[in-house]
């Protein structure tokens, strides 16, 4: 790793590291590094299929889970978005997940709309590295961006 800075929480990392070092930040001795390909420890997932349940972003709904996948390093939701952006589908790295409800069968990501519609278009092709390396790429820099305590 090139640097580190004691002052930076939540696992924001500088900007001037490259990206893959990105993926490990320690701060005060933990790490708390966001691994986009891998669901939180604390969030629930483990053993569950998620197909059908609801997805939340931090303002709102955005659509139904189509299809998942729960494999190691390559976990991700994609999602059916219906009439929220004209029936498209968007694929969300498993680390976006923050918690899911199972009996409400909801699941809480901690990105808003607007992140998730700029993200970049979902693609059919996901065991494609490029396309992993680019998707993983862009929410690694919004949860860079996300202030502590998540998005408000």
């Amino acid at each position: 790793m090139d640097r580190l800075d004691p002052n930076t929480t939540n696992a924001t990392p500088d900007p001037a590291l490259r990206a893959v070092d990105r993926d490990v930040v320690t701060t005060g001795g933990a790490t708390n590094a966001f691994d986009p390909w891998s669901y939180r420890d604390e969030a629930g997932v483990a053993g569950t299929n998620l197909i059908g349940y609801k997805v939340e972003a931090t303002d709102g709904s955005i659509g139904k889970i189509d299809s998942d996948s729960s494999e190691v390093n390559a976990s991700y939701l994609v999602v059916d978005t219906g009439p929220w952006i004209f029936g498209k589908k968007v694929m969300l790295p498993a680390g976006t997940v923050n918690h899911v409800d199972h009996d409400e069968q909801k699941v809480y990501v901690d990105r808003s709309k607007d992140q998730i519609k700029a993200a970049p278009e979902y693609d059919d092709t996901i065991n494609d590295p490029s396309y992993r390396d680019k998707l993983g790429g862009y929410y690694n820099d919004t949860y860079a961006a996300t202030p502590p305590g998540g998005l408000r």
